[in-house]
This record gives C-alpha cells, sequence and structure tokens, in this order.
C-alpha cells in the first residue's frame, strides 16, 4: 500500500459511505442508492475496501498518460509556431494552416487547449453577437452583387496602404473578383469587374455606396450640356453597366450592405496574417498571393444557393470596334436568358426599381434599338407582331 493516496471529494464520500455500511449505520440498499451504484457494484467495492482499504477506491487510470493524448513533441511544435511563424493568426485559421503547410491535423480544439495551457493568448477576442434581424440572401447566385474598397494597412508597415476592391456574391457569399489598388478608383472596379465577368459572367445588379465612382455627387456641379438636357451624364461606371446592361443599386447606408462590410473584417483578419507570413511588400507581390487567397477562402466560407440554376448573365467575349469605358474590357455580347423575377434590395424606392423583361433579338429593322446599338423587342411586342 502507498504511504500516501490522495482522494477527490467524490472518492472521500464514497469511503464515509462505505466505512458507515460496515458499521451497520445504513443498509446495503441505502449505500448503493447514496453512492449512485447498482447491488453488484456496491459488492465489489465493499470486497475491494476490505481487502485493500481507501486505496481501493482511487481509480487506476489516475496518473497515467491518456493513450490518445497529443505527443508532447507535437504540442511544444503547435506553440512554437503558434507564437512564431504564425504569430497573429485567430486560432481557426492557425488550425487550418497547420493542416494545409506543416501537415500537422489537429482540431481547433486541440489547438486552443495546447494554447491555453501554455499561456499563449489568443490575438483577438471575440466580441458577443448583438441579435438585429439579416435581409434573407438572394434565391440564385448572380443576382445580387455587392461591391466595395476597404482602405487599409494591408502590408503592415512593409509597403504602401494600398485599397482592396472586391466584390462579393449575395447568394452564396463567394468572392468572384478583388484587386488592390493605391486607391479606391474607376479603374479598379473595372478589374475587378472583369474578373467577375470573365469568371462567372454579369450580374443582374450591382450593390454599391454613394461613392463618386458610380454616381454624380452634388459637390459636382453640372456642365452646361447637362443642365440644357435636364440630366446628369453617368459616370465611367455608370457607362460600363450600361453597356453591359446590368443594374446599379445604390446603398444608403454601410450597414445595407453589410454583407460585404463583414467580408473585410475576415480578410482584414486571415489575409494580412498571409500577407505577413510570407513577407509581402509590393502591391504586385500582394495581387498574386490575393488570387491564391481569394480560392482557399470561397472553398472555406462559401455556400449553396437556394436555387441551385446560376442568374449570371452569360456572355461572348470578344474584341470588338469598341470597347467598354476605360478601354479595360472587351464589348461584351450578352446573351440573354429568362430569369427569376427577385426583390433587390432598395428596389421600393423610385430610382432602384427594376422591371425584369424578357428580351428577344429581333431585327435591325424592326423597333426598339438600344442606345449601345443593340436591338431588342420585349416579349410583349413580339406576341402582339
Amino acid at each position: 500500500m502507498k504511504d500516501r493516496i490522495t482522494l477527490s471529494l467524490g472518492d472521500q464520500r464514497r469511503v464515509l459511505v462505505l466505512n458507515q455500511l460496515e458499521a451497520g449505520v445504513v443498509s446495503p440498499e441505502q449505500a448503493a442508492l447514496l453512492l449512485g451504484v447498482g447491488p453488484r457494484q456496491l459488492q465489489r467495492l465493499r470486497v475491494r475496501h476490505r481487502q485493500e482499504g481507501a486505496e481501493a477506491l482511487v481509480h487506476g487510470n489516475r496518473g497515467r498518460r491518456p493513450v490518445n493524448a497529443v505527443d508532447l513533441g507535437v504540442a511544444r511544435r503547435v506553440v512554437e509556431l503558434a507564437t512564431g511563424a504564425y504569430v497573429g493568426f485567430n486560432q481557426q485559421h492557425l488550425t487550418e494552416m497547420l493542416a494545409e503547410r506543416e501537415g500537422m491535423f489537429r482540431s481547433r480544439l486541440t489547438v486552443h487547449r495546447l494554447l491555453h495551457q501554455a499561456g499563449a493568448a489568443a490575438p483577438r477576442t471575440r466580441r458577443s453577437a448583438r441579435a438585429h434581424h439579416r435581409r434573407d440572401r438572394m434565391a440564385q447566385e448572380g443576382i445580387l452583387l455587392q461591391v466595395d474598397g476597404s482602405r487599409h494597412d494591408w502590408l503592415e508597415g512593409r509597403g504602401p496602404y494600398m485599397t482592396l476592391v472586391g466584390g462579393i456574391d449575395d447568394a452564396t457569399g463567394q468572392v468572384p473578383g478583388a484587386t488592390f489598388r493605391e486607391q479606391e478608383d474607376a479603374q479598379g472596379y473595372f478589374l475587378m469587374l472583369r474578373q467577375v465577368v470573365v469568371g462567372k459572367g454579369v450580374p443582374l445588379a450591382m450593390y454599391s455606396d454613394r461613392h463618386g465612382i458610380f454616381v454624380r455627387t452634388r459637390k459636382q456641379e453640372p456642365s452646361l450640356e447637362e443642365q440644357l438636357a435636364g440630366r446628369r451624364d453617368p459616370t465611367q461606371m455608370g457607362r460600363l453597366l450600361d453597356e453591359l446592361e446590368g443594374e446599379l443599386i445604390l446603398a444608403r447606408s454601410p450597414q445595407a450592405k453589410g454583407r460585404i462590410e463583414r467580408l473585410w473584417g475576415t480578410f482584414q483578419d486571415r489575409l494580412c496574417s498571409e500577407l505577413r507570413l510570407q513577407g509581402v511588400a509590393t502591391l504586385e507581390a500582394a495581387n498574386v498571393l490575393l488570387a491564391k487567397h481569394v480560392v482557399r477562402h470561397n472553398r472555406r466560407f462559401a455556400l449553396p444557393a437556394q436555387d441551385p440554376s446560376p442568374a449570371w448573365e452569360i456572355g461572348t467575349v470578344g474584341w470588338g470596334q469598341r470597347r467598354c469605358p476605360g478601354r479595360l474590357t472587351p464589348k461584351l455580347t450578352i446573351l440573354r436568358r429568362t430569369t427569376r423575377g427577385s426583390v433587390l434590395p432598395g428596389a421600393h424606392h423610385p430610382t432602384n426599381r427594376r422591371r425584369l423583361v424578357h428580351r428577344q433579338p429581333c431585327d435591325l429593322s424592326s423597333k426598339g434599338r438600344s442606345s449601345s446599338g443593340r436591338t431588342w423587342r420585349t416579349a410583349a411586342s413580339a406576341s402582339s407582331g
């Protein structure tokens, strides 16, 4: 028998009940009820207690290392990487990078426990969620594309301040296009939109803020031609959307386009950490890593749409005589197809109403030529003719 035995509170309670049972203070039925065991288990405990004393009540695995415990060398390696090469990574991101780059497949809870035991605090704490109603996602991929620019110290002092221009599909949360720019400019949105059109197609509508890139502001005085015409000329982005026959919806608050605002929070955490890990210090190198990061982001965070059929307007890309504004994107011949009507954000507002019509190509001699040179007629006019 050992010289010294450490008993937990539960073990001490069991010893007390068994001693009272041996003294006849309680009956076997009462002892089994107090210990929460059956008659046969009580008999086994009673025999062992008579033979070995209090030591018999100590669990046999106490003090032994579990067979599924993480190897001490692996645990030290995880802590070393978390406080060294991967410093600043949140624990979920760290878990993914350990599996992808280091071949160390551990759950997030295991990584959290190892870091907590080593005293390595999490780089950021998760604030409690506030209860509020979120707008439902669009039913189909390609109905609504939220776009914005995020001005941030992406290189953390290793390089210039940059703006990340990108878009997120409202239905799935995929990022079909993104690019780093020195400033938030129209050319950055052209390049981002070209990635979207080439990779996916033309969205039915684009949701943006009221930046001067998208709409003429009141600070800009109208020209004489605009005063005579009684309307403002569209911006270059507006001309591009007219060429692609896409709708532009202007948000009235940052919260209205909260999906892309939350995307920037995710990118400023994960993308900044990966840029730091690779030692990126230039805009060109950042764009190279961004393309790889977007693929992993879509694989990790994208969700399936309610309706599996996409609503992107599929187009054939070819270099024509005319190009879109800025001469950055080739002219696109849009092959329209029937799409299911959906309620878009702000559709109730008069300036944002969208009239979905089934358009059909018709002869050049018929009525209905559009301002962009294409010729269409609505389904109603086609049936009446």
